[in-house]
């Protein structure tokens, strides 16, 4: 099951950008590099009126960096082209797969070898709602 969310645009949430970047060794004071402030929706969201946030259910992205609890964000407005996950429908059921499209073929493909790709029948109520454009999740 997954559950979705509108972005609220009208909010600013502008947090700390450090203009030096972030190495991986030795820590530096960073006060002293401070930019400007950053506001996510600005660099997360493309197209507020096409764009939602999903919470992930389930494993079968896993290989993609997408665990349960994840939010994806997912911008309407994009092709979905061979190769990009995408948020879809099928027979009434949402899912999130990459997409494959060969030949006039459709193909949703897991990134968890334990699922089998699922192949769109012509006959299927089949939807694309959306291409996943970002992966948000806590770090471990």
């Amino acid at each position: 099951m997954l559950s979705f969310s509108k972005p609220d645009s009208k909010t600013q949430c502008a947090l700390p950008l450090f203009a030096a970047p972030v190495k991986a060794g030795f820590p530096s004071p960073a006060d002293d590099f401070m930019e400007k402030r950053l506001d996510l929706n600005e660099h997360l969201i493309q197209h507020p009126a096409a764009t939602f946030f999903v919470r992930v259910d389930g494993d079968s992205m896993r290989g993609a960096g997408i665990h349960p609890g994840d939010i994806l964000i997912v911008d309407r407005s994009l092709e979905a082209v061979s190769g990009k996950i995408v948020i879809a429908v099928i027979d009434g059921e949402f899912t999130v797969k990459r997409i494959r499209l060969s030949g006039g073929q459709i193909q949703l493909e897991a990134e968890n070898p334990h699922f089998q790709p699922i192949q769109i029948a012509s006959n299927s109520d089949f939807q694309v709602w959306g291409v996943v454009t970002y992966i948000i999740h806590k770090a471990t």
